[in-house]
């Protein structure tokens, strides 16, 4: 993990851990990074013997990435025997058999054995030798045990920081007794079978009416295996609640407000009407409200206007040439062609007089200004849309 996952407002585990032991190590950056790795499981006493490029070292300093409270308490030796001479239980880690007889252990057996150790008054510590070389046999000789990490025999060579990484958190995991650091928010108490039998038969009602249940002789075995898709999946009253609204939502997308929906002649023309009497009236400074009105058409296009539109952006008589639902003026016809100076007027059954004398105003409007205005009906365009574009085709060539 990144620095990115580190909360200063948290406090950290203050617990007795081992002592690391650096034998000679040769970069300051390496030391930083074993410094970093500490700070990630609770090891706070390091003690360092000989550094290479001498101490303090400000490339270790950089390297830490926060844990320089570990580096400013760190302790400098001399000798091996200087650094362990107060230690009780000594590890020596190392990934050659150095034909020593002593117990030779798993990172996660050592960290049992200090844990209980340090619990009973001990004091333990463990020696990582020189990045390149290890520590020599001697060394390894002061040790109790020795730890050896369970890699790749054919490329057994760990960076020094990821030694101490692997071995501090083996320990904090035993310390801490695995506890992590946050778990998943508290959800919503568990659905009902009540609520789980509702929401399924709203879903069966909504898969019936498009025929998604079928053959018939299959009907039980998919209802069986839908069911089992939710109850294997546990859910909480709210996941109950999303699950309705996504079900009525796919059910009534096709006239909903939503982008790409699509309106019944009924509720096309309650909003046309809806803007002819608001135009009445419009004032200039009214203005964002009549096009707010024309992008809500133009969002949910009925019928007549989706083929239509369809035929006038794709076929290469007219693509690129006109508009939909776009103001002229204080106006906004159905379809405008700048460039042509043409609007098409779609006439929906059953429409008010206020509609009726909007359109009319309109249409003498835009042609006091060069435009020449074209209607159809939505049955037509519906019925045989080839003669309406053969219209619109013939305006253009005028």
């Amino acid at each position: 993990m990144s620095g990115s996952g580190t909360d200063r407002t948290k406090a950290g585990r203050d617990l007795e851990g081992p002592v690391v032991i650096l034998v000679e190590p040769q970069l300051g950056e390496n030391i930083g990074m074993t410094a970093r790795a500490m700070g990630n499981f609770a090891l706070s006493r390091l003690r360092i013997v000989k550094p290479r490029d001498g101490w303090p070292n400000i490339a270790a300093q950089r390297a830490a990435a926060g844990a320089d409270h570990i580096l400013e308490r760190a302790e400098l030796f001399d000798t091996v025997q200087a650094a362990v001479a107060d230690l009780d239980l000594l590890f020596a880690t190392t990934a050659r058999a150095h034909d020593q007889a002593k117990p030779v252990v798993a990172p996660e057996g050592a960290a049992r054995e200090i844990t209980a150790h340090i619990a009973g008054g001990g004091r333990a510590g463990i020696l990582f030798g020189r990045e390149r070389a290890g520590l020599e046999n001697d060394e390894v000789a002061l040790a109790n045990r020795i730890i050896t990490y369970p890699v790749n025999p054919g490329f057994a060579s760990l960076n020094l920081a990821q030694a101490v990484l692997l071995m501090g958190y083996e320990w904090f995991k035993l310390a801490t007794a695995g506890a992590l650091p946050f778990e998943m928010p508290e959800r919503s108490e568990r659905a009902s079978q009540h609520q789980i039998d509702a929401f399924f038969e709203n879903l069966v009602r909504e898969l019936d009416k498009v025929e998604f249940l079928r053959p018939a002789e299959k009907r039980d075995t998919m209802l069986v295996n839908l069911r089992n898709i939710f109850t294997r999946m546990e859910p909480t009253k709210q996941d109950m609640h999303t699950l309705h609204g996504v079900v009525m939502a796919i059910a009534e997308g096709r006239k909903g407000p939503a982008k790409g929906g699509v309106l019944d002649g009924e509720q096309a023309t309650r909003l046309r009407a809806l803007l002819a009497e608001h135009a009445q009236g419009t004032l200039t400074s009214e203005s964002g409200t009549v096009r707010g009105l024309a992008r809500m058409l133009r969002r949910n296009p009925t019928d007549a206007e989706r083929i239509l539109w369809q035929s006038l952006s794709r076929d290469r008589r007219f693509a690129g040439q006109f508009k939909r639902q776009t103001p002229v003026g204080r106006h906004i016809p159905d379809f405008v062609s700048f460039v042509h100076r043409i609007a098409i007027e779609l006439i929906n059954p059953g429409e008010t007089e206020v509609i009726v004398a909007e359109r009319a105003a309109r249409g003498t409007w835009l042609e006091a200004r060069g435009y020449k205005v074209i209607g159809m009906t939505t049955a037509d365009v519906e019925r045989d849309l080839q003669t309406e574009l053969a219209k619109v085709e013939a305006s253009l060539r005028k």
